[in-house]
Parts: C-alpha cells; structure tokens; sequence
C-alpha cells in the first residue's frame, strides 16, 4: 500500500492556524520518508494549544509561512493519493482552511481516517485515541501530540490494520476530498 499519512498542529482552535506539519511517505508497506516542519501561522498562538503540543510562538518565528511549506509538499497531494490520518476530519479541515486562507486551490485527493477503521476493526478498545491505539498494537508514540511523531504512528497503524485485515477491509473507508 501506498499512502501519506499527515498530522497537523495548531497555534489555536482555528483550523487556518496551522504551526507545525508531518508528512510520513510509505510506499509498499514501508517508511520510505518523513518530513517535518514548524509553520509561521502569523496568528496569535492559544495557551491550552501550546499546552497539548509544546509550540510557542517564538518557536515559529524564523519557520517558513504556510504558502511558502506549501510549494514544497503540494506534489504529495493529488488525485488518486492516498492521504491518511488519525481524525482525518481535523487534519483535512487544517490543511483546506490554511490553502482558503492563503487563496491556494485546493488539491482533490483520496483520505483514510484510521480513526474510523480503528473504531470498525477495534470496538472493545476503551478509546480510540491514537496513544491508545499504539499502546494496544505496540506501535512506538513516544511524543504524542509531535507531528512527526504522531503522522509515523499513523502510518504504523494503517500498515498494521492492512496486514491484518487486507486492502480489501480497508477501501470502504477510502473517501474522495
């Protein structure tokens, strides 16, 4: 399987607030790359977000603005690619808001939330939170809330459920953006 697993974090509750960005390419079941980068949101950051993810503003404030992380990653969102991630709705939402705000189309691609297939493949889990995801198929999160951190999880999870249970199981959750 082929897929990019994405995870985004927020300067606030706005979803156009995007500060950090983690891309995990995997190509045939395998990490094949990883990109990461803090994002200069040019907002004001919200304590109870700097509280869950350990972003400050000051952190961002040499870090490349969303349009100009954009023109590098652009090429990994396309029709017909496979973009997963764990409350993809969230993450989905992050990335349309950051393009509308910044005026940049936005690409059509296919998303996997494996929070969805989690819930579908997983129902005796006391939650399907992603650190308790990875606690319960030892997969490694050491930094939950890091983006990089959180987007290899992600990715470990869809190659785990798709040893387990097959492309097959897994395309009824695929969905057109």
């Amino acid at each position: 399987m082929n897929f990019v697993a994405m995870d985004f974090e927020t300067a606030n509750r706005k979803r156009a607030s995007a500060c950090s960005l983690a891309l995990t390419v995997v190509k045939d079941n395998q990490i094949a790359d990883e990109l990461y980068s803090l994002i200069n949101p040019e907002v004001d950051f919200d304590w109870r977000n700097i509280q869950v993810h350990g972003i400050h503003e000051a952190d961002v404030a040499d870090a490349p603005t969303f349009p100009e992380l954009w023109d590098h990653i652009n090429s990994l969102f396309g029709t017909n690619r496979l973009v997963v991630a764990h409350n993809a709705s969230f993450d989905n939402s992050v990335l349309r808001k950051s393009l509308e705000r910044y005026g940049i189309e936005t690409p059509h691609f296919l998303s996997l939330d494996t929070l969805r297939t989690s819930k579908q493949f997983y129902p005796d889990l006391e939650n399907h939170k992603l650190n308790t995801l990875c606690d319960a198929l030892n997969i490694t999160l050491e930094h939950h809330h890091n983006a990089l951190d959180d987007s290899v999880a992600c990715a470990n999870i869809l190659i785990h459920q798709q040893n387990q249970f097959g492309s097959e199981q897994l395309m009824p959750f695929v969905k057109a953006i």
